[in-house]
């Protein structure tokens, strides 16, 4: 069987391989630690499972609208007015099966042949295979991880060209946890601004996952509004992630497209959890406040628990829940028998020695990095970097 060159132009996730990986150990019985998914650990609250169960109860099962049904669609907006004092119009809103079909719908509609992305380090694993399937160009935009991962401004601002199409980023980020500051937000908008051909794409699915401060978004900024393309859902802050809903707001011209081509793809996303979904949004977050206290605590004790293993160099991230460690000094080392020159060696050396599964840093871009999700119960966190620590030792 030939494939197409699309096909062939995209790899697979290496945290879904990680993953995999981790799901054969334990089907061979053996006892595996896995940190390596982004998923919260917690059961979606009581409230928005018993809307699903009357959405089902009072017969909402049929079809519903390519962009969401208009009750969430009013959710949403009413959501970006109370958080972000937004004002969106249905028609600029609309509801995917998750956060991800949202961003593809985006890059397939905007991005062609010869189209230049401009990605900052470390990115989410799946945004350069986005645009790789859409045809274009990924443009890398290192970050300092000494400065909490800011980003080279002044290259961004050079990479710029007429191909350029658009900026994309997530904050807080996925995989370091980081943030991107009001100053850095400003540069990028005053620069975008200068290009109307560019259209920006903030991820902010970890919206509600901020441990200091508060979450900041480059929406602030009304100069380029028009330019923009917020991306967010319900998976991270109301541990939803199995319900797949997923929203964007941004400009209507942009929405009717996306509407077009999902409409081709999948049509509505699940009608029930599109009701969970109203629920969640309308509702107070005090279980999201309380999910967001525990993820605090566990950052404390795991930034403190790998800060004692030697050549590990870690930061505090701001927001989600992982940890974007600095591992580069144990490359060019001999452990146990298993030669040790990447972070996909060094993760394939910890899930076969300490059974604890973690990503590779290749995946997001930066490969000195390994990101581990602290998405766990404490007691996991603790074994796990005892194995980890363990299997370091040399």
């Amino acid at each position: 069987m030939k494939y197409t060159d699309r096909l062939n132009r995209v790899k697979e996730s290496l945290t879904i391989g990680m993953s995999r990986k981790a799901r054969e150990l334990k089907a061979q019985g053996k006892d595996v630690i896995s940190l390596s998914l982004g998923e919260p650990d917690f059961d979606t609250p009581a409230h928005i499972k018993e809307a699903a169960k009357a959405a089902m109860d009072a017969g909402k099962t049929k079809y519903p609208p390519v962009g969401g049904i208009p009750e969430l669609k009013k959710a949403i907006c009413d959501k970006f007015k109370r958080d972000q004092n937004l004002d969106f119009a249905a028609n600029q809103v609309m509801v995917s099966t998750g956060a991800k079909q949202c961003i593809m719908n985006v890059m397939l509609s905007l991005v062609q042949q010869g189209d230049e992305v401009i990605i900052p380090l470390p990115y989410w694993v799946s945004y350069s295979e986005m645009v790789n399937l859409a045809g274009g160009n990924s443009i890398y935009i290192p970050s300092d991880f000494e400065k909490g991962f800011a980003i080279d401004i002044a290259k961004l601002k050079a990479e710029i060209n007429a191909n350029t199409k658009v900026i994309i980023f997530s904050s807080p980020s996925n995989p370091a946890g980081s943030m991107l500051s009001d100053s850095q937000l400003k540069e990028i908008a005053d620069i975008v601004k200068e290009h109307p051909q560019i259209t920006i794409i903030s991820d902010e699915i970890y919206e509600h996952i901020v441990f200091d401060g508060e979450h900041r978004s480059i929406s602030q900024f009304e100069e380029i509004r028009d330019q923009l393309v917020i991306i967010n859902g319900v998976s991270k802050g109301y541990a939803m992630t199995g319900w797949r809903i997923g929203y964007m707001a941004g400009p209507a011209d942009i929405i009717a497209t996306c509407d077009k081509l999902q409409g081709q793809f999948t049509s509505g996303a699940n009608t029930i959890a599109q009701w969970a979904a109203v629920t969640a949004l309308n509702s107070d977050l005090k279980p999201t406040l309380e999910m967001v206290e525990v993820f605090k605590q566990r950052r404390e004790l795991i930034v403190s628990l790998l800060s004692e293993i030697p050549g590990f160099h870690v930061d505090t991230p701001r927001g989600a829940f992982y940890l974007f460690p600095d591992v580069s000094s144990y490359f060019g080392k001999t452990l146990k028998g298993h030669q040790i020159n990447s972070s996909l060696d060094l993760c394939n050396y910890l899930l076969e020695e300490a059974l604890v599964a973690v990503v590779p840093g290749i995946a997001f871009g930066m490969d000195d990095h390994i990101r581990i999700s602290y998405a766990s119960s404490e007691k996991d966190l603790k074994e796990a970097v005892r194995r980890i620590k363990q299997a370091l030792t040399i």
